[in-house]
């Protein structure tokens, strides 16, 4: 199979599973789903406070992504300093401050952002990053725009955090050498059932 083909076949096989994992969070239960992102958010905190945390750079959730609005909610009222991205059409992030979680407006692809446009060009303690799926190897899987690997090689020295549901983490992932590594895969101990 010659590289081009073998590169295909990863996008084939990451788009697979994409929709895959996309389905199903679409359909997880309204009180397992509620639950088990209270105790991502907790994790959360821990972790910001374990690691004396005081710029914190966050995706806002969208769809049926892992609610972390009320974490978000508790690092402004503890006067941490949070960034979040604006998807921008050119296939990079622009990064803002965020003052209130009701300051928000929608942007493409379906994200919201801060309303104001003060942008932050520092360094991070810690950076929460959105994706579909993850392995056991701390490789991630995002939803395809390479808006964050191009992010997180700017920034070795933040601690990255992806935050799943059990089912979205497999054994390995298919994967190209753009493909950025997270620090710390985040799940909670759950008891699945047919979710």
């Amino acid at each position: 199979m010659s590289s081009m083909e073998s590169i295909m076949e990863i996008k084939e096989q990451k788009k697979k599973i994409r929709l895959e994992m996309l389905s199903k969070r679409d359909h997880l239960q309204a009180d397992f789903k509620s639950d088990y992102d209270d105790r991502i958010c907790s994790s959360l905190m821990q972790i910001i406070e374990d690691q004396k945390c005081r710029i914190v750079h966050t995706f806002l959730p969208m769809g049926s992504e892992i609610n972390i609005f009320p974490f978000i909610n508790n690092i402004l009222k503890e006067k941490i300093k949070v960034v979040t991205p604006k998807t921008l059409k050119t296939g990079k992030l622009q990064h803002l401050i965020l003052n209130d979680i009701n300051e928000v407006e929608n942007g493409i692809f379906g994200t919201i952002h801060p309303s104001s446009d003060q942008e932050y060009e520092g360094k991070y303690d810690i950076i929460i990053v959105p994706g579909l799926s993850a392995d056991k190897l701390n490789n991630r899987l995002g939803y395809g725009g390479g808006y964050y690997d191009k992010f997180l090689l700017q920034h070795p020295e933040a601690l990255k955090i992806g935050i799943f549901y059990p089912f979205q983490i497999l054994e390995s992932l298919p994967n190209e050498p753009h493909d950025v590594k997270l620090d710390i895969i985040l799940i909670e101990d759950s008891k699945m059932n047919d979710h």
